[in-house]
């Protein structure tokens, strides 16, 4: 990844020949930084987007078959909200990307939450969860959507009695944790976030470009990587083969919603505004976009972008204006589209 705040520039007969060639020994990409002009191969950026070989589980919550199908079920089964209509799945849909399509999300009594619902795909691999970060694990994030109020508005006292009156589960719950009494919190959760750590994108144009197939993307695709890592900066935050640096950022938009500040000091007025860094992966399914389901579609979000944001006191340093061609601009979308992978029918559980 891209040193943060570098200024970056770049060799259009390196890219030319680099990018589109794919002979990347023989050029490379020039990158201006505060340390001096630096230049990489395509193929070395290219390495920086390797996908990992295995999922990492906690050694607090290990991966199991039978927890990993215990918890699939709890993701898809409305039972955990008082309603008895709102599941885990309402919000996180995979026909949609693991979202739900909508500038907001909708929760208990069908009423608009604050923010977007964030697609749950890789987060295995997630340093902090939510939109503001206040979840550090999967087991804690696991708890809040079902305990607020605004959401699927239970207590996990609740949700405890529930379960344990459906004979399927008591079953279910025998097999994954091997206890007398297994259904009750704690298992609940481990389930619920065994089950999230196996959600993983499926592999992407852009990956198998990455482990060598050259006609795997365009060469649009391939400009638009380029520029991705250079001119346009997208690299300073968009990092690594999930495109996320898991870091906060007020990236200009219009909002009263504090995001990361409401966790962080006063002091630390850069965190004011602040949301987490999202993904890009299968990006064009999980429109709206931003914190707020503010932009409708690609184009306006990377219009947003070359604006360098709205004008804020707290606005990150890695937002500036950046001059883009219409060519530049589409080679970029023509790159993003290459992020998502194939279309995989999701296969529903049977609930008990």
């Amino acid at each position: 990844m891209i040193r943060r705040g570098a200024q970056m520039s770049l060799s259009l007969a390196a890219i030319a020949f680099a990018a589109v060639s794919g002979l990347a020994e023989a050029g490379g990409i020039t990158i201006s930084t505060a340390a001096g002009d630096k230049i990489i191969t395509l193929e070395a950026l290219k390495e920086r987007y390797e996908r990992p070989d295995a999922i990492p589980f906690p050694k607090n919550n290990p991966y199991t078959e039978e927890k990993e199908k215990l918890g699939k079920k709890l993701f898809f089964d409305p039972r955990l909200s008082r309603s008895q209509i709102v599941s885990c799945a309402t919000c996180h849909n995979p026909s949609l990307g693991w979202s739900d399509g909508l500038p907001k999300g909708v929760g208990h009594g069908m009423e608009p939450l604050e923010r977007r619902s964030p697609p749950v795909l890789n987060l295995a691999w997630a340093l902090s969860l939510m939109w503001d970060g206040r979840a550090h694990s999967l087991e804690q994030q696991a708890l809040m959507p079902i305990t607020a109020p605004q959401e699927m508005n239970m207590t996990m006292d609740d949700v405890v009695d529930r379960l344990r009156m459906v004979p399927g589960y008591r079953e279910l719950f025998s097999e994954a944790f091997g206890e007398t009494d297994s259904i009750n919190a704690k298992n609940i959760v481990a389930a619920l976030a065994t089950y999230e750590r196996t959600l993983v994108s499926h592999k992407a144009p852009f990956d198998l470009w990455v482990e060598g197939d050259e006609d795997a993307i365009s060469a649009e695709a391939k400009r638009g990587f380029v520029t991705f890592n250079t001119k346009a900066r997208c690299s300073a935050c968009h990092a690594g083969w999930r495109f996320t640096d898991d870091s906060f950022h007020n990236i200009g938009l219009e909002t009263d919603d504090v995001g990361r500040g409401k966790f962080t000091p006063p002091s630390v007025a850069i965190m004011k505004y602040a949301f987490k860094t999202p993904s890009l992966r299968d990006l064009r399914m999980q429109g709206p976009y931003m914190h707020d389901g503010s932009m409708a579609d690609l184009d306006e979000v990377l219009e947003h972008y070359v604006k360098g944001g709205r004008k804020s006191p707290n606005l990150s340093p890695e937002m500036r204006p950046v001059k883009l061609s219409k060519t530049e601009q589409s080679d970029l979308i023509a790159f993003l589209e290459t992020l998502r992978g194939p279309s995989v029918k999701p296969q529903l559980p049977d609930l008990p």
